[in-house]
Parts: C-alpha cells; sequence; structure tokens
C-alpha cells in the first residue's frame, strides 16, 4: 500500500511484563515459544516479580511515554497515531496489528525501546509484527528504526544521569568511583553472525563516557538466561568480585542498555548486585533509568519525527531469520521462529530470550 492513500503510524515496541505473579507462568511460556516451564522455574521467576513488589512499572512507563511522544509529534505539526505493542504481553503485537489495521493505517514506522540491534531483540520484533500481519491478512509498509545507541540526544540523557548520580559521592571522591556500563547478556552464538550488538554497546559507553566527562570506565554484562549455552560474559556478579581484587572501593553502573525500570533493574541490579557489593565491601550505586524523563521523552521524540520523515528508518519486507535452536523448534517451539532461513549458518540458530528481559 502506498502512503499517499492511507495513513502513517508510529508504533513503539516493548518486552512486556506481566501484571501480577499470579500470570507469571503464563508470560514465561510466552516467552519460550508457547513450550510451559517447569514448576520449578516458573516459581523462581515469581519470586522475583514477588521481591519487587509483584510487578514493574513497565507498562504504565511505557505508555507514559508514548503519551509524551504523541504530544511532541502533534506539537510538531504531524498528524500520526501512536500506539504500543508489546512483545510477550497485552497489548499484543498482534492485536495492535489489527487496529492499526482497523484505523485505516497503511504505513508503519516501529521503534524498539532499547537503543541497540540485535536479532535477538529488534529482529524478534520484527518477526512478531510480521506474523501479527500474517494473522490478520493485513499489509502494512514498515520502516524500523533499527538502533539509536549514538543518537546525540540518547547519549546526553545517559550522560547526565552518570553525572547526577556521582553526584552522590562527595567531590574529591567522585575521581576514584568505577563506572560501568551494561547491557543485558546475549548468547555468545550472536558473534557468529556478525551481529553489532557488543559494537554498538562499546560505542554508546564510549560516547557517554566521553559527554559525562569521566577519565575511564568499564563494561559488563548482566541478566543472562540459563539455556545451558554460553553467554557473553563477564556478569556483573562475577566482575564485582574482580574489582574487589582490583582495590576497587566504589562503583557506579550505569545499564545502558535499558531505557526503562524492569525486572533487569529492579531485581538483578538493585537486589542481586547490590548485595553482592555489600558482601564485597564496595560502596555500589547504579544510574537511574530514561524511563519518561521530560529529557528522554523529548529525545525520543527527535528520534522518532525523522524516523516519520524516513531520515533514519530501513525498509522491512521480510522479517530475519530464526533466532530458535533446532532442539527448541523439536521441542514445539512457536513457529513465528520458524521463517524460511535466508542464510545457511540461520538453520542452527536460536535460544529463548531469558524471562523478564527488557529488549
Amino acid at each position: 500500500m502506498s502512503e499517499s492513500t492511507g495513513r502513517t503510524a508510529l508504533l513503539l515496541l516493548a518486552y512486556g511484563t506481566p501484571e501480577t505473579p499470579e500470570r507469571v507462568a503464563e508470560y514465561f511460556t510466552h516467552i519460550r515459544g508457547g513450550r510451559p516451564p517447569s514448576a520449578e522455574a516458573v516459581a523462581h521467576l515469581r519470586h522475583r516479580y514477588e521481591a519487587v513488589g509483584g510487578r514493574t512499572p513497565l507498562t504504565a512507563l511505557t505508555e507514559a511515554v508514548r503519551d509524551g511522544v504523541a504530544r511532541g509529534l502533534a506539537g510538531r505539526g504531524h498528524d500520526v497515531p501512536v500506539y504500543v505493542g508489546m512483545k510477550h504481553w497485552e497489548p499484543w503485537i498482534a492485536d495492535v496489528v489489527k487496529r492499526m489495521a482497523d484505523d485505516g493505517v497503511t504505513r508503519v514506522v516501529c521503534v524498539v525501546l532499547a537503543p541497540h540491534y540485535s536479532r535477538f531483540s529488534v529482529g524478534g520484533y520484527q518477526r512478531y509484527l510480521f506474523e501479527g500481519m500474517h494473522r490478520h491478512g493485513v499489509t502494512f509498509d514498515v520502516d524500523f528504526v533499527e538502533q539509536w545507541h549514538d543518537d546525540p540526544g540518547f547519549v546526553e540523557v545517559a550522560a547526565a544521569l552518570v553525572r547526577e548520580e556521582l553526584a552522590h559521592w562527595p567531590e574529591e571522591k567522585r575521581d576514584g568511583v568505577t563506572v560501568i556500563f551494561s547491557a543485558h547478556s546475549l548468547p555468545e552464538r550472536i558473534r557468529t553472525w556478525n551481529d553489532p550488538y557488543e559494537a554498538q554497546l562499546e560505542t554508546s559507553a564510549r560516547l557517554v563516557a566521553e559527554r559525562a566527562g569521566l577519565a575511564g570506565y568499564r563494561r559488563a554484562w548482566q541478566s543472562a538466561g540459563n539455556t545451558g549455552e554460553p553467554w557473553i560474559g563477564p556478569d556483573i556478579l562475577d566482575f564485582l568480585p574482580r574489582l574487589a581484587e582490583e582495590g576497587v572501593t566504589d562503583v557506579l553502573q550505569c545499564p545502558v542498555g535499558f531505557v526503562c525500570d524492569h525486572l533487569e533493574i529492579l531485581y538483578d541490579l538493585d537486589i542481586e548486585a547490590r548485595h553482592k557489593a555489600e558482601e564485597l565491601g564496595i560502596a555500589y550505586r547504579r544510574t537511574r533509568l530514561p524511563n519518561a524523563r521530560p529529557d528522554f521523552v523529548a529525545a525520543l521524540t527527535n528520534i522518532c519525527e525523522r524516523a516519520v520523515r524516513r531520515e533514519n528508518t530501513v525498509r522491512v519486507d521480510a522479517p530475519p531469520p530464526t533466532t530458535r535452536r533446532r532442539d527448541e523448534l523439536a521441542e514445539g517451539a512457536s513457529p513465528i521462529h520458524a521463517e524460511p532461513a535466508r542464510d545457511p549458518r540461520a538453520t542452527a540458530e536460536g535460544g529463548a530470550r531469558p524471562a523478564g528481559a527488557a529488549h
């Protein structure tokens, strides 16, 4: 369909989160492509949600960001409706596809609320979008902002968050604080795909450090899944003891791969990493997340406006190859992850996203 015969819409995409601990099993099953997890795994994930109050604010914060971006675009003269779609929870991406079609949308501009590209993350959203289009017999022109890790507005927000948190240390101690930039770990096999995820994270860390005026920084990973395969490291829980051995006494962690409070932040960092640091005698803080801060919403609005104008998007006519492993497909993982591979390496690729992942 041509944009001239219909309407352009903006679709903000996020991971999703269950609204109550009682629905964790349903959520986890969807993450696993329809394969029910063990009762032990469900209990473990449910405990994590209960430890942070039973739910995370991801849904409410995403809606607040949507409202802010919609106001910003309207204020600049853009008649573009803004929708939210979740990969693993309500509002399901497939349901939003039908809503957009019913509203007369013919071109969809997609922005994932995660700055860095990986076939595991952004590619997954693309697969769910096309599955929803197929389910409802809908055809959109699809433009994706596949990454915005080096966007100046995003970098400035992240740098401001670093400066704000460093201010909690006495001025004479700030130069001695070790700043660690982190992101969600992914299986090491992404390196066989020439996936840009790691390089983009390093670029973000460097740019934010420069903007924040840091003399140096370190990088670590977090929230790796338990899938029986190697994940990128070092994990922050393993990295903190190494820093203690080096004599580090003050740590500020900046989870630059995340933009919204979710389980990886509220549990993995605020509970697990903080507890590990306390055991080691390290003074530990983390930066706040952009969430729905006005400066972040303004930066995202700029990104979205450029996308509406086709200045920072790529046209997507088909989803990328599956990231599921053969054993997962054999166990009945959702066909959504089993589109025909477009390169020979894809036949062996896969692995469920870890429970609660924010991307």
